[in-house]
């Protein structure tokens, strides 16, 4: 588990004077109107507020509003502007330190945190003096101290070097937009006081302190996840943590400059290739992100030279990655770098990668090639033909096919440059095009080398080429900045309708964040013929394979927030209905049978066999041949749809037919007369505890199967009464005749299902009680999991779950059993559950029954080893991607769990079970196309809360 670089507790509060601990601003305010006065200048109050935050020269020429004055005068205007301040200053007490502000750092102090004062005032030291608080600030620093005055970070940064912390272990408290920049520009997330216009890019707005406690403070790095060190052996886990994308395609947070040893990966929905032992895997696309950089000929490495202030986080409000650098060359002196990247979330076409370079100390001549990088693969598996590239006036275009498929991609990408006198050609190397620069600059001079970049395949558009360049070209005038602006309200509209707010546990908080981060930007929202693997977009694990885990871990989410997206993922089952019908067909079933693993056709891409991690063995995988509940599972993910959305015309059109033919199904699966005459049996199965195959009778699936009979008979009988025309063809179609649908309700009245009616004890499997036990105090230091130490073979003969079978379906089916019953499995299954290193999938589900239990504190224990999962790679296998199924199940755990939400009387209502620790929990979800919010507080007396 490794926790030391990433997200580590807030060290320090880094404050800024006027307008934060005192309203000095005012003063500021009278000195310029004194000075424009005497100058007959007009100035308001409105003018002043562009002044705020910015060193005194800055503010000179602001007032100046485009008049000219020599260096001599403006010397002496500012001189004669400070003289008036500092007489303003003769009055200041301690009493005008703003309401709020002496608590909030008493507060700070017992807490432990490093304080400082950064102002671009060079009098702050004696307005500190004059205030009395002095002696509660570990560091001072002022625009005397750094050459480079807000937007910069310098003040920011030395603050943290003084402090003796790293730049993301800081957060900063602004009340101007200048120093709110400042604060991003030195990787620090950022508190703004004040109106949202004058400090909207803030993490946290608040009016002032009057009123703030230090959680509030603090809570502005829940937005971020936050890397405060580049240490290589950690690399693979962080490129999927700082995956970034936009549901039609998604990058892995590799550097832009590469590095050994990375796997770097842009995965796009729907484009496949053949590949051994997995039948098809998702493609690596192109690498859009390349900067090459050399700094007077000396190439820029993570690993050459030195590295300082460094900061990589990840904006979970923007969708942007950002990596800030000084990096001192073997041979010369300090370069600043700061590159910031996005996915357009509002147009899945568009991406932009931004490189800005400043030397810090001496002039430097700067080179660089931005590029578009074929010459990629999936680890070792190539599936590219180069076919061609081109360049136009002002763009780069490479294009290629896959090998097997036949399928084509095309990038286009644009460069601009903020320094006119820039030297720009091409660099037409093959398979990696793209535009070199090159430039001298001065210290402090910074130049910024933009890449826009668009992007297309044949499933696209037929001419994927001319696709591309029509929307090159468009990309050009709309530049960065506004793609960037359009970006980040399309992620502010996402997070207006889906964020969960958590107040009392932000390490909760930051992770749900990223969880729902990562599965918004692998959702399709302009295709419904792709849906979300099991790693998402964000790695080569699993292959980019879609399992159950999108329709009974990541769909609620969907349904209950964006329940648009959620159609895209249910239609994506509809439109590779003809692969589950043959993979029925095949195994001599009826109907249709959903693929435990399915790609672009629904066909079964299960591998059948796997190399031993542990040895030279291949192992069998029978999961596609025996483990079949997901035939269930997408039923009741199209039900529930439903049922929350009201969306008759989906389930008239496509839900009912799927529920009904999968239905027939089952039908023709189950076996008559077992074990006894009457009785309906299904053999040979693995559910969802996967550390037992070849089981009888598994509880999940046959319970699962009884919902889903009985849900197709609804679903038909409610077809008849809104579409009769329609219900009369799907019968024929399907042969459903009386008789065939009274055998369905003799099945669900006979298929066995063992549960003790004293007790609401129901066993996993047959047999699974005559099992022995695991003498689990003999493991308690592993590492690894039970599979693992008792092999295979020694896991499925002994009554150990690799996760939650029976307690997942008396969660799924809450209404259907009692309390008594859900106490009973989890009094017997918990403790026989590989809750560490057993299926990620597990920990959500547990802490749902749990707060069902009415044990919240219990639940938080499983919630927190779910929500560590990935950011925190508690097992030690995020590089391979993150774990999506888990990630939903987050959501589920807050609002069906500790939030306790349930839909009674067509509306949903909640039933809280909070953690002690938790303050707050508030979201919101929409029930037949009505938004409802909830703000729920920690009260123990408090049963239910009404939305708002």
């Amino acid at each position: 588990m490794e926790t030391q670089s990433i997200n580590p507790p807030i060290k320090a509060l880094l404050f800024d004077l006027d307008g934060v601990l005192t309203d000095t601003a005012e003063y500021h305010f009278q000195a310029w109107k004194r000075l424009a006065e005497d100058e007959r200048i007009p100035f308001t109050r409105a003018d002043n507020e562009q002044l705020r935050g910015v060193s005194r020269r800055e503010s000179l020429n602001l007032l100046l509003k485009g008049r000219a004055i020599d260096d001599e005068t403006a010397h002496e205007w500012m001189e004669r502007k400070n003289r008036y301040y500092r007489e303003l200053l003769q009055e200041l007490t301690p009493d005008n330190l703003l309401p709020g502000v002496e608590a909030l750092l008493a507060d700070a102090q017992q807490a432990g945190l490093k304080l400082a004062v950064v102002s671009a005032s060079r009098n702050s030291p004696e307005v500190l003096q004059r205030l009395g608080i002095t002696e509660l600030f570990d560091a001072v620093v002022t625009g005397a101290d750094v050459g480079r005055p807000k937007p910069a970070p310098d003040l920011f940064l030395l603050a943290a070097r003084r402090l003796g912390v790293s730049p993301p272990e800081c957060v900063v408290i602004e009340d101007a937009a200048s120093g709110i920049d400042a604060a991003h520009a030195a990787g620090m997330p950022a508190v703004g006081l004040g109106p949202k216009e004058r400090v909207g890019q803030a993490e946290v707005v608040l009016p002032d302190l009057a009123n703030a406690e230090l959680a509030d403070l603090l809570r502005a790095a829940t937005w971020q996840i936050r890397e405060t060190a580049f240490e290589p052996a950690h690399q693979h886990h962080r490129e999927t943590i700082f995956t970034l994308g936009n549901g039609y395609l998604c990058t892995r947070g590799t550097l832009e400059e590469r590095f050994p040893e990375d796997r770097q990966a842009t995965l796009l929905h729907g484009l496949w290739d053949d590949a051994p032992l997995v039948y098809t895997e998702l493609v690596n696309g192109f690498d859009w992100t390349v900067f090459d950089i050399w700094i007077d000929d000396q190439p820029f490495r993570m690993d050459l030279g030195t590295v300082s202030d460094y900061s990589r986080y990840l904006d979970l409000r923007t969708g942007e990655l950002h990596r800030i650098l000084r990096w001192t060359p073997p041979h010369g002196q300090a370069i600043e770098l700061h590159f910031v990247r996005f996915a357009h979330l509002a147009d899945p076409h568009a991406m932009a990668a931004r490189l800005t370079i400043t030397p810090l100390e001496t002039d430097a001549r700067v080179t660089v090639r931005a590029r578009i990088d074929g010459h990629v693969a999936n680890e070792d598996l190539l599936h590219w033909r180069h076919l061609s590239q081109w360049f136009t006036e002002d763009a780069v275009f490479l294009q290629a096919k896959t090998r097997r498929s036949d399928r084509t991609l095309v990038m286009g990408m644009d460069v601009q440059s903020s320094e006119q006198e820039a030297k720009i050609s091409r660099a037409d190397c093959p398979g990696s095009p793209g535009f070199v620069l090159d430039t001298r600059l001065l210290p402090a001079q910074s130049w910024s080398i933009t890449k826009l970049v668009s992007v297309f395949t044949d499933r696209d558009e037929a001419d994927p080429a001319l696709a591309c360049a029509n929307w090159q070209q468009a990309l050009g005038p709309r530049g960065f900045d506004q793609l960037r602006q359009e970006n980040r309200q399309a992620w502010q509209a996402f997070w207006d309708d889906s964020d969960v707010i958590i107040e009392g546990d932000d390490e909760a908080q930051v992770a749900l964040r990223h969880a729902l981060f990562q599965l918004r930007i692998a959702a399709p929202e302009h295709d419904e013929r792709v849906s979300i693997g099991a790693k998402s977009l964000s790695g080569f694990g699993y292959r980019g394979h879609v399992f159950w885990d999108t329709e009974i871990f990541m769909l609620p989410f969907f349904t209950f927030t964006q329940p648009k997206l959620a159609h895209n993922l249910l239609m994506y089952r509809w439109h590779t209905l003809p692969g589950a019908r043959k993979k029925a067909a095949k195994n001599g079933f009826a109907g249709a049978q959903y693929a435990w693993e399915s790609a672009e056709s629904g066909e079964e891409v299960t591998p059948r066999w796997v190399p031993d991690p542990q040895g030279e063995e291949l192992i069998r995988i029978w999961c596609g041949d025996i483990e079949l509940h997901i035939t269930a599972d997408v039923a009741y993910g199209i039900w529930q749809y439903w049922q929350a959305t009201g969306d008759d015309e989906f389930m008239a059109r496509y839900g009912a037919p799927i529920i009904l033919e999968t239905a027939r199904f089952w039908e023709s699966r189950v076996e008559e007369n077992r074990p006894v005459p009457g009785k309906f049996a299904i053999s040979d199965v693995i559910g969802p505890d996967e550390y037992h195959d070849h089981v009888d009778n598994n509880a999940y699936t046959n319970r699962m199967v009884i919902w889903h009979l009985e849900h197709a008979l609804k679903a038909l009988d409610w077809l008849r009464e809104r579409d009769p025309e329609r219900a009369s063809a799907l019968q024929r179609g399907l042969d459903l005749t009386p008789e065939r649908l009274a055998r369905w309700r003799n099945i669900m009245g006979n298929l066995v299902f063992h549960q003790d009616p004293e007790t609401g004890l129901i066993e996993q499997f047959d047999g699974f009680f005559l099992l022995p036990e695991v003498d689990w105090p003999a493991f308690g230091d592993r590492t690894t999991s039970m599979q693992v130490l008792l092999g295979i073979d020694g896991a499925n003969a002994h009554q150990v779950l690799k996760q939650p079978d029976v307690i997942l379906l008396l969660c799924l089916l809450r209404d259907a059993f009692s309390q008594r019953d859900l106490q009973a499995n989890w009094d017997y299954y918990a403790p026989r559950t590989d809750h560490s290193y057993g299926s990620s999938l597990g920990p959500a589900v547990h802490a749902w029954a749990a707060c069902e239990l009415g044990q919240p504190e219990i639940a938080y224990e499983h919630f927190m080893r779910a929500a560590k999962a990935d950011l925190w790679d508690v097992r030690g296998n995020a590089g391979d991607g993150i774990h999506a199924a888990s990630a939903g199940g987050l959501w589920q755990a807050v609002v069906f769990g500790f939030a306790g939400l349930r839909f009674q009387d067509g509306a949903p209502v909640t039933r809280p079970r909070l953690p002690k620790h938790w303050r707050r929990l508030a979201f919101s979800v929409i029930y037949r196309g009505k938004r409802y919010r909830f703000d729920l507080r920690h009260s123990p007396d408090q049963e239910a809360s009404s939305p708002r």
